[in-house]
């Protein structure tokens, strides 16, 4: 088997088929971005869980004149349950799970409002009356919830208990709804990559029948028919491979980098490293969907 006699074929079938090439090279480019998409979507769900989960606090939100809790029958905690709920907090009972706990008044509720929504209408329609005042607790293990919920949904003076992650689960799942679609556009594009692959690939053994044919009759064997007409198809598929890396490249760059992680330094986000992780995963995808597609066609359309 030469070498350089199947390069010449395959670049040879490159040139007299630029056109369904170029169409290959574009399908497999737009799925294999879909497919890096969805990865990195998923990357970036693991690492926000990562960074923002052992940040994240239980609220123990105290009763007000608007709390409708049994815990609270219509009325404003009283200092006598304050003080009962911070004796509960430093109990030795709980003391294993909670790492530290903050009193947050309904003045400081109020300021941090104003620095969380300080670019929203919402600050001219709430006043501090209206934000509850709260114990927030770090827990040890963020996963221990439970323990504090059961602690404290009962007590008088105690409006609600709220576990910040659920919060931030609602926002996860935004994000993989989003990762999902992406993938399902991704398998649709990927069908058509392979479909146009092996429509290219049938094209060219059709035109190159007779040469096909003329070398099996001299002896040369399957391999050496059909490794150029694959060759065409793994060429055109890491081009698209190629491109969709660079995509997602320049999208975490400036979008992400550049952008996002400037304007919103307290969220972590992945950055361009993750690109060389999934870059390689995008063209093996290539270059095994070119090379199934392609074997497939040529069984059907090589036979002599």
């Amino acid at each position: 088997m030469r070498l350089g006699f199947i390069l010449r074929e395959a670049a040879k079938g490159l040139r007299q088929n630029v056109v369904m090439v170029v169409s290959v090279v574009l399908v497999t480019f737009v799925s294999l971005t879909f497919v890096g998409a969805s990865i990195l979507l998923q990357l970036q769900i693991n690492q926000m869980k990562g960074y923002w989960y052992d940040r994240m606090e239980v609220a123990i939100y105290l009763c007000d004149d608007t709390s409708s809790s049994p815990n609270c029958g219509g009325n404003s905690v009283t200092d006598a349950q304050r003080e009962n709920i911070e004796k509960t907090l430093k109990s030795d009972q709980l003391a294993p799970y909670i790492k530290e706990y903050a009193y947050e008044s309904k003045d400081q509720a109020y300021k941090n409002f104003l620095d969380q929504y300080k670019n929203s209408s919402l600050v001219d329609q709430i006043t501090a009356d209206q934000l509850p005042e709260s114990f927030r607790v770090a827990l040890v293990d963020p996963e221990k919830y439970p323990v504090i919920n059961e602690a404290f949904s009962t007590v008088d003076g105690v409006d609600s208990v709220i576990d910040q992650r659920d919060l931030l689960e609602k926002v996860f799942q935004l994000v993989r709804v989003a990762s999902a679609a992406a993938a399902v556009v991704a398998i649709v594009m990927i069908v058509c990559a392979v479909l146009l692959t092996g429509t290219t690939i049938q094209l060219s053994a059709m035109h190159r029948r007779l040469e096909t044919t003329i070398m099996r009759l001299v002896g040369a064997s399957k391999a050496t028919i059909q490794l150029p007409f694959i060759i065409e198809g793994v060429i055109a598929s890491l081009i698209g491979g190629l491109l969709a890396s660079g995509t997602l490249w320049l999208l975490l760059k400036f979008l992400v980098e550049d952008k996002l992680a400037s304007e919103n330094v307290g969220v972590a986000f992945i950055s361009t490293g993750e690109v060389w992780l999934v870059a390689p995963v995008l063209l093996i995808i290539g270059i095994v969907l070119a090379t199934i597609s392609s074997v497939v066609t040529l069984k059907r359309y090589l036979k002599v």
